[in-house]
């Protein structure tokens, strides 16, 4: 029997721990220029506006399943910031620009842990990638929205953010409640993969309130935080469990739970995840659909989201030997391009007609 005195108590399976360097030090390193304040600023005040319904477009929230290379998603907000002039009227367009994938086992985890996808997991790589991308895309004038898994992360690219999630893996989990109750843009609670709703209204809740929790500042120190509540939450239906719920009946049992709890009815729908099937093609069933609810009168959905990449479906990853393409998801199946740029304006064009209809009822 060994020793007590020599059995090693902390780090027993720790195989090694690397120095980041403070977010202040990122941020110096990739500052926030004027024109990505102004975005930021802007995006973030018209999505409120969306939320309070003072502003009557539809939110979408469009882009990669996850961002992978850089280049790739440069071209894509190069798209999609020439769409948004097209469509500005009916519809209020963010870019995805998701860096950190929740695993139910194991896999690649997002850029911001694995930037070079080689499993060396450097992460002040990843972490200068991410916040660079970001600069770059505001500064087109495109806003960016993303999920945060890691309640580190949001010191080192929050102020770059226009609107943000909390995943269906961790809208139940206290530490990103608290986290959210922090952050300074409008987010979204995913109802969880099992379907359950409950989760996402008790998200929405718990985040308004104000909270302390362990973090770090911005010299990177361990601190207490303290929090004064986010008023700018809402939930995202995802599905979950092998059915949808963008149906009329759950958006109504949805506002319904939300108005009984004392919080506001503000609804987005994910058109992809279980809504979809997983599968792309279905995404603009579920489009559609929220279409003719919005154009019905449905005072509760104000948004949705769409998985879109520039090219369709999703390619092996990893893939030994294989070029990967810069263009297609490797994680979650999109739609393509095309696809995306077709519902985006026949979306618009239908809203369009209907709101002229309305006029002259």
């Amino acid at each position: 029997m060994p020793n007590p005195v020599n059995t090693p108590l902390q780090d027993v399976n720790i195989s090694g721990i690397v120095r980041l360097p403070s977010p202040q030090d990122l941020k110096a390193a990739f500052p926030l220029s004027e024109a990505s304040l102004r975005t930021v600023a802007e995006t973030r005040e018209t999505v409120k506006a969306i939320l309070q319904r003072k502003d009557p477009r539809f939110l979408v929230v469009v882009g990669p399943c996850s961002i992978h290379n850089a280049e790739g998603a440069l071209e894509y907000a190069r798209r999609l910031r020439a769409l948004q002039k097209d469509v500005e009227k009916e519809f209020f367009l963010l870019m995805r620009v998701y860096f950190e994938k929740p695993r139910t086992t194991i896999g690649w985890k997002g850029l911001i842990s694995d930037p070079f996808l080689d499993g060396s997991c450097d992460m002040e790589a990843g972490l200068r990638l991410a916040r660079k991308l970001l600069s770059q895309i505001t500064e087109m004038g495109m806003g960016a929205a993303t999920e945060f898994l890691d309640p580190i992360v949001p010191q080192y690219i929050a102020d770059l953010v226009s609107w943000a999630a909390i995943g269906a893996r961790t809208t139940e989990s206290q530490t990103h409640r608290q986290m959210a109750s922090g952050l300074s843009m409008p987010i979204g609670f995913k109802n969880g993969t099992d379907g359950s709703l409950q989760v996402a209204v008790d998200a929405m809740d718990a985040a308004r309130h104000s909270h302390n929790f362990l973090g770090i500042d911005a010299e990177g120190r361990t601190a207490t935080v303290l929090t004064k509540g986010n008023p700018w939450g809402h939930i995202i239906l995802r599905g979950g469990n092998k059915r949808t719920n963008y149906d009329p009946k759950s958006l109504a049992e949805a506002a319904t739970r939300m108005q009984a709890a004392g919080l506001p009815a503000t609804l987005l729908v994910d058109c992809s995840h279980a809504n979809s099937e997983k599968k792309p093609e279905r995404q603009e069933i579920v489009w559609q659909s929220i279409l003719d609810q919005r154009a019905d009168g449905n005072a509760a959905l104000l948004g949705a989201m769409l998985e879109s990449n520039l090219e369709e479906g999703r390619q092996a990853f990893p893939n030994p030997g294989g070029a990967i393409r810069p263009g297609q998801s490797i994680t979650d199946s999109c739609i393509s391009w095309e696809t995306t740029e077709k519902l985006l304006r026949t979306g618009a064009e239908r809203l369009r007609a209907h709101q002229a209809a309305m006029a002259t009822a």
